[in-house]
């Protein structure tokens, strides 16, 4: 269930090429499942911002944002001891149930972060995971220590092949030798969509623009294979692969 909270940030710092990592101090931390989102308040914005839970440790929260615009360019200048006025945890995340013995995780850019509590569960359950990331270049790369403190070695895909695979996600699969048929997958809609079109079992998170975050405003609707109008904050973000058009 939602609530809303006070979070005291502890540091926020860049991690890389316009990325940034956020902690912050909160009891909403112990209620974030993998793949659920918090809509955060910024000082002198009427909408929020959703943004993806990357991870949760001992009351902490961790959220990595890239800067688009004046709001998440604002969020770069607080510094720890402030706080973020935060809704959440929002949203149906990654199941992380099932008769499965190996996942797939495969992120694309900013899609990369819930992942990060998705391998964790996943492993706590006892199962192999694989992890691939897409990305633009290198300078775009973060989120490797991540996954590398969970013992996972990421495998990554670059357009220009600057690191890792030339390619997709889907070039550093094949390359990788990675066969495991059960996927979870968050990044950007073409990716998305190719994941779709090559995996029929698992799993995938959809980004969107979000006013509200809670399922009123309208502002988020996809459309399922049966022509049913669903919001992507309320009914997903997470929807079984083959569910949605995208």
């Amino acid at each position: 269930m939602e609530t809303e909270n006070q979070a005291q940030i502890l540091s926020n710092v860049e991690i890389a090429k316009d990325i940034w990592k956020i902690d912050l101090e909160t009891p909403q931390a112990a209620e974030v499942k993998p793949g659920q989102f918090v809509m955060v308040e910024l000082p002198g914005y009427f909408l929020r911002r959703p943004i993806s839970v990357c991870d949760t440790n001992d009351g902490v929260l961790t959220m990595i944002y890239k800067v688009m615009g004046k709001g998440t360019d604002l969020m770069t200048t607080l510094k720890p001891g402030e706080s973020l006025n935060l809704v959440g945890p929002l949203g149906q995340g990654f199941p992380v149930v099932g008769s499965v013995d190996a996942v797939l995780l495969i992120g694309g850019g900013v899609g990369t972060p819930p992942l990060v509590k998705t391998a964790k569960a996943w492993l706590e359950k006892g199962k192999k995971v694989d992890v691939v990331l897409g990305f633009n270049t290198k300078n775009d790369v973060f989120g490797l220590d991540l996954f590398a403190q969970l013992g996972i070695d990421a495998h990554i895909a670059t357009m220009d092949g600057s690191m890792g695979t030339k390619g997709t996600v889907l070039d550093a699969i094949k390359e990788c030798n990675i066969d495991t048929e059960f996927v979870q997958a968050c990044g950007p809609l073409p990716m998305l969509r190719a994941v779709q079109n090559a995996y029929s079992k698992g799993y995938i998170s959809l980004e969107s623009r979000m006013g509200c975050g809670i399922g009123v405003c309208m502002g988020c609707v996809v459309t399922d294979n049966g022509g049913e109008l669903l919001r992507v904050c309320k009914n997903g973000p997470v929807f079984p692969i083959g569910k949605v058009v995208l």
